[in-house]
């Protein structure tokens, strides 16, 4: 498996970032792709391990091995054959995702994993800049329509895979564009627009499509898609916010993180909005330690703003986690971000007790927040007595979290719901299911993704996309072969 020695002898080689003051100027993207010669090397690395756990800890169940084998052989078409085979998007996930392979590989219980996201990224560049990725139209068509509400990846993997199946697919999309939190989640300098529009392009010539500013649900009657439609897709994304509701939640300046993410990223596409929320001059506030805050954080400092700090509830992780106790599963670590490396203050195990008004002409303006510490003992949290402190704010973003999909959709079409106000729909691997997989209590309404199983990653929402359209493709014909 690559080169016998390759991980004696090479080390782990991370890809190279534009200088911070550099990236800070715009919004594009910063992180470049290595080189093919440094690829073959990092390729080289991917060790004969036996039981390749870097494959399980893969959602989409990447063929790990065999690509960095062939990257090394310096066989990039074929690399390329082999990463489409389980993933639809890798120009995506060799972005955005958090890698959770890297964390499973066998190295990396010598904290030394194979640089696999970095391969993927470059592969998939290659495979574009060399014209091998092409539309995949099917050779034959099968007269069944199919209706995907939601152009998330989990919609777009769906989508694609059911058309090269053959059948008739329909997008439906609520906001102006395609891509849902891919376009209006992701901030620019993480993944340009461009990966999603080419796609999309390649998706229509394989007969997909797209219909935007559809509300179904609202704007578009579920029951017309249903007596329209051979079978439904929900595969709409978790954008229901977790909120804050302490005093002073109502003040000018707080906002939910998904009201100002998505504002950038319209004002990056050439849109001209009224007015949107700058953080230009301001001493901004993130409350929520995940990759959303992290998103905010670095779309203020490209506003420009005077000061970051960003709060998280939980206690602080350790810098290293417990290798032997947790590997190959994802460990709990601290994690430092790019946008984190830009420029941010942060603090950890701190609650907000309060958002603090100006006074005279900044009344009722934001103009700090009232925090308190916290003490975790048991997975319990206490707070600490006399702890409190005031810290400067003009802007508060709120990124805790998601609590579930827009109840209207599921609504809509009269799908029951989990405990956690997700489409219930079990899975193939749902040791209680006996039904179809992922297929809803309504006829013919199948769901996946975010829709489906909570907030989550986009490898977990192209997995699965593409395991609901081939549960939709044994329901309309009775048997598929789309792969898994």
């Amino acid at each position: 498996m690559g080169k016998p020695t390759g991980f004696i002898e090479y080390q782990r080689l991370t890809e190279a970032q534009l200088p911070v003051a550099e990236r800070l100027k715009n919004y594009q993207e910063f992180v470049l792709h290595l080189s093919d010669a440094d690829a073959k090397i990092q390729g080289a690395r991917c060790m004969d391990c036996g039981i390749p756990f870097c494959n399980s800890g893969c959602p989409v169940n990447n063929i790990i091995p065999d690509w960095n084998d062939l990257v090394y052989r310096q066989e990039w078409r074929a690399a390329l054959e082999v990463l489409h085979s389980t993933n639809n998007f890798p120009e995506f996930t060799g972005r955005i995702c958090p890698a959770p392979c890297e964390a499973a590989c066998t190295l990396n219980i010598g904290d030394d994993p194979v640089g696999i996201k970095s391969i993927e990224h470059a592969i998939i560049d290659k495979g574009w800049q060399q014209g091998w990725v092409t539309p995949q139209p099917p050779s034959h068509k099968t007269g069944k329509r199919v209706a995907v509400i939601g152009s998330g990846p989990a919609g777009l993997a769906a989508a694609q895979q059911l058309a090269r199946a053959g059948h008739d697919v329909t997008v439906f999309e609520k906001n102006d564009r395609i891509g849902g939190l891919l376009r209006y989640g992701i901030p620019d300098f993480k993944m340009e627009k461009s990966h999603i529009d080419r796609r999309m392009a390649q998706m229509q010539a394989e007969g997909v499509e797209f219909r935007v500013n559809q509300y179904v649900g609202r704007d578009v009657a579920a029951q017309k898609i249903l007596a329209e439609f051979d079978a439904v897709v929900l595969s709409g994304g978790a954008e229901t916010p977790r909120d804050l509701p302490a005093p002073g939640r109502d003040l000018e300046g707080v906002h939910f993180a998904m009201e100002f993410l998505p504002q950038q990223n319209k004002l990056n596409a050439g849109d001209k909005l009224p007015q949107h929320i700058n953080a230009k001059g301001k001493h901004v506030v993130v409350i929520g330690g995940g990759d959303t805050g992290s998103d905010c954080v670095g779309t203020s400092n490209r506003h420009g703003a005077a000061s970051i700090t960003q709060f998280e509830l939980m206690p602080r992780p350790p810098e290293q986690e417990n290798r032997p106790l947790t590997w190959p599963y994802w460990p709990l670590r601290m994690r430092t971000s790019s946008s984190h490396d830009e420029g941010c203050a942060r603090d950890w195990a701190v609650a907000t007790k309060e958002f603090i008004s100006g006074i005279g002409k900044d009344k009722g303006k934001l103009k700090a927040l009232k925090v308190i510490r916290l003490e975790w003992k048991d997975g319990k949290m206490s707070e600490i007595v006399g702890s409190e402190f005031q810290i400067k704010a003009d802007l508060a973003l709120l990124a805790m979290g998601f609590l579930g999909p827009s109840g209207s959709v599921l609504e809509a079409f009269g799908v029951e719901k989990d405990a956690r106000s997700n489409a219930k729909a079990e899975t193939e691997e749902s040791e209680e299911g006996t039904g179809t997989a992922y297929a809803t209590n309504a006829p013919k309404v199948f769901a996946a993704g975010d829709m489906r199983r909570g907030q989550s990653l986009v490898v977990w929402a192209i997995r699965e996309g593409r395991q609901c359209a081939r549960a939709v493709d044994q329901f309309l014909m009775g048997s598929s072969t789309l792969p898994r």
